[in-house]
């Protein structure tokens, strides 16, 4: 990476940290699994994997708009080496937007699963702790995935962490082209359909053995 595209990428990740962060949970559907209370969300006839899906994609979305503007805004005014960069052309503007939603609801998709193991232990800190610690770091959120070397960083590339965020700021900063763009976007979907649809029949199976206070 050359140092424009490295301080576009860290430009960009504060922009949009809300929309791709791991580290964040909702601590109201935490205790909702762990104190019983579940037992109302599951009397509603709604979806309930749907419904708490929805609430995190609300929440990120919020907090995204009310914190990038301001960021953009100051970085476009800094210098080139250590300012945001705009993207190559139109293409591959367009293309980074598609990526950030897919890489938004990837991100989603994963702390869900977090959520779902939470029906199977007395405490979900265990496994947020490993699982945090195992995304900030496969995602390129501690390093960007382009400084690896290059036999681990052609695997990781694969695994849905680098999908989340590193994908969409490569493609924004031209490392990656059109047509590998274009590639790299289709990982992101394979992944997105696979943890989504795996969480919906994890929770399906989840509900139906689920025992609140021995009901």
């Amino acid at each position: 990476m050359e140092m424009n595209q490295l301080t576009s990428y860290i430009w960009l990740r504060q922009a949009l940290l809300s929309l791709f962060m791991t580290w964040y949970y909702d601590n109201d559907i935490l205790e909702l699994v762990t104190s019983g209370n579940v037992a109302y969300e599951l009397c509603r006839p709604v979806d309930i994997y749907t419904m708490w899906f929805l609430k995190n994609a609300a929440t990120r979305v919020s907090r995204a708009v009310l914190r990038c503007m301001p960021i953009i805004i100051f970085s476009l005014f800094l210098p080139n080496n250590i300012g945001l960069s705009l993207p190559a052309d139109w293409l591959a503007l367009i293309l980074f937007l598609i990526s950030v939603v897919l890489g938004s609801m990837l991100s989603i998709s994963f702390i869900m699963l977090i959520y779902i193991s939470t029906f199977y232990t007395l405490s979900s800190l265990g496994i947020r702790i490993v699982a945090v610690n195992i995304a900030a770091f496969l995602s390129g959120e501690l390093i960007p995935l382009p400084f690896l070397p290059d036999s681990l960083r052609n695997v990781i590339t694969l695994l849905p962490f680098a999908s989340m965020q590193n994908t969409p700021f490569l493609i924004y900063n031209g490392v990656y082209g059109h047509v590998e763009s274009l590639n790299m976007i289709l990982i992101q979907l394979f992944w997105l359909t696979f943890i989504f649809g795996a969480g919906k029949l994890w929770i399906g199976g989840a509900v139906k053995k689920v025992v609140v206070q021995g009901g």
